[in-house]
């Protein structure tokens, strides 16, 4: 037999590593560990097995040729020996052996290596706050726990829910719950927004109001404070410092932390992202390697650290294990945390930085938004997909993008073509020239993430001057902000009447066609912010007014197609 190889961990990673180093060394003896009787299964679609979109847990577990991934799959068709229930509790570098226990009849062992593979994952956060050990309480932290809440649901025990944590996991959660099932569902965020530091807040909103109008009741800049247990010691209500959200069950999706702790015993190094290893994905140790949750990666925009808890990203660095384990000297770059998630009709995706990440990271970060079409205007099935490109003014690379749209692949495009450009430090040029595959169904011919880009290049030539979405939303609810502001609506007059006849001589009405025969009526001692649906009218016409020595203008990019997507107090559908 060739070399010992020992994996810790059999759900993503590990099971990834084990049958490519197998494929890579065929006499290499290959052993994984882990302390749950299920592996290698989707952890990413719990909330879908929830929700009744997958029908059945196994399903989970089974590979695209309908074979269940189990110890017997694993030995059979792999060659890979896989000891389940049993729990690596100790590394022992100078005899290189894992000490292992086995959970349920205690005995221990050890287990010998040439090569050890931690790919211990991540733990789900659980609050520090009265309560939280609570029947009926949970995280989502494995497939039993996916059973057993989706037993409550399938018997009628759940009316009512409160999914603590406004992150991708939770929001699923939510829609799992009141799609199939009809429960009712609150969302308790303590920050101010959604999907905290992944999108920035004007995308956030879109998302909220979406799920809002889906029947999910959202609070957001709340912390749960305590969960309270009713006389049988089950949760009944979860407190907030604004209100008591009486519920049936609780979960709670408040984040993970890196399992790191078997790997800091040993004496590796590890941060408070995960165990660090270099671009070979070796510890300080060279004779182990760590992959998946558990490890601290590179922001392959920021050069920041930081961890990524993806099956996607899990399995690409299981790949790159197994190929150093196998003597082909292979790197990993890092990552960007790309991501892309369902919320009932609505999808929502981002990569790279968002734009208070990338200033927080130190770029002259900019923003240009807009709100393209999906596919070509005449195709029946067009849609709006509002787009941010994230850019640094100085040296024009892009920085990160996100995209808001229908429950199809148009935002998925997109951001997997922007991800791509952007690992290559891809520049508005790069993005503003890339070939993206055209036909009336599926795209425009000048496809959204080229227009987003040429957007992005006349604000960094300083051709287009924005007004922010936070400056405007300010100014539509109190006009005496900006008090020498006017609007200057360049749409259709049916568009135009409701706020014109409720803003009167501050909603100045000019149809797009009309302005070049009649901008000398047009204010000179105000600042006009020219609205159109999607932004690209209103760049047009302060490029004219330029040309005419009207300089006082900015644009709102977007329009009101982003605008009406955010559904404030004052706008007229409500």
């Amino acid at each position: 037999m060739g070399e010992k190889i020992v994996i810790i961990g059999g759900v993503a990673a590990g099971p990834k590593t084990a049958c490519h180093a197998k494929r890579l060394m065929p006499d290499a003896e290959i052993t994984i560990i882990d302390q749950d009787s299920l592996i290698s299964y989707g952890g990413c679609g719990i909330p879908y097995y929830v929700s009744g979109d997958v029908s059945d847990e196994d399903e989970l577990r089974k590979t695209s040729f309908h074979m269940t991934r189990n110890e017997d799959f694993f030995l059979r068709a792999k060659g890979v020996t896989v000891r389940t229930l049993t729990r690596a509790v100790a590394i022992n570098r100078q005899e290189k052996t894992v000490a292992v226990e086995h959970v349920q009849s205690g005995d221990k062992d050890a287990v010998p290596y040439d090569k050890l593979v931690i790919a211990t994952g991540s733990q789900p956060f659980v609050l520090p706050i009265p309560g939280a050990d609570l029947d009926g309480v949970y995280t989502i932290s494995d497939l039993h726990k996916a059973i057993d809440i989706k037993g409550r649901l399938a018997t009628g025990k759940v009316g009512k829910a409160v999914v603590i944590g406004g992150g991708a996991i939770g929001l699923e959660m939510a829609e799992a719950f009141t799609d199939l099932w009809g429960v009712e569902t609150s969302v308790v965020e303590f920050m101010p927004q959604l999907l905290p530091r992944i999108v920035d807040p004007w995308f956030a909103t879109m998302l909220e109001k979406h799920m809002s109008a889906m029947g999910v009741q959202i609070h957001t800049g709340e912390g749960a404070s305590e969960i309270v247990a009713d006389e049988n010691g089950r949760a009944c209500k979860v407190v907030t410092p604004k209100r008591t959200i009486e519920t049936d069950i609780v979960i709670m999706a408040t984040g993970v932390r890196p399992r790191s702790q078997l790997a800091s015993d040993a004496g590796l190094i590890v941060s408070p992202f995960g165990i660090v290893v270099n671009d070979r994905l070796q510890t300080s140790d060279p004779n182990i390697y760590a992959a998946g949750d558990c490890i601290e990666i590179t922001h392959m925009v920021s050069g920041q650290k930081f961890m990524a808890p993806l099956g996607s990203l899990a399995n690409r660095e299981g790949r790159i294990v197994g190929d150093n384990l196998a003597g082909i000297a292979t790197t990993y770059p890092g990552a960007m945390g790309s991501f892309i998630m369902k919320a009932f009709e609505r999808c929502i995706g981002a990569t790279g930085l968002s734009l208070e990440s990338a200033r927080a990271a130190g770029f002259d970060a900019d923003a240009a938004i807009t709100a393209p079409s999906d596919r070509a205007h005449f195709f029946p099935t067009e849609a709006k997909i509002p787009l941010q490109l994230v850019f640094d003014r100085r040296t024009r690379r892009v920085l990160g993008v996100q995209g808001f749209g229908p429950m199809n692949d148009a935002v998925l495009a997109r951001i997997d073509a922007a991800a791509a450009l952007i690992a290559k430090k891809g520049t508005i040029d790069d993005f503003s020239l890339c070939e993206m595959a055209y036909a009336p169904p599926f795209a425009t011919a000048l496809d959204a993430l080229n227009t987003a880009a040429n957007v992005a290049d006349n604000m960094q030539m300083n051709r287009q001057r924005n007004v922010s979405i936070p400056d405007f939303m300010a100014w539509m609810d109190d006009f005496s902000s900006q008090p020498d502001w006017r609007a200057l609506d360049i749409r259709h007059p049916s568009e135009v009447k409701p706020f014109k006849e409720k803003y009167g001589e501050t909603w100045l009405e000019m149809v797009y066609d009309s302005v070049r025969a009649n901008y000398r009526e047009l204010p000179t001692d105000k600042t006009l912010i020219i609205i159109c649906d999607a932004g690209t009218r209103s760049y047009e016409i302060q490029v004219f007014l330029d040309a005419m020595g009207i300089g006082n203008t900015l644009v709102l990019g977007g329009g009101f197609n982003v605008i009406s997507r955010l559904e404030p107090e004052w706008w007229p559908a409500k």
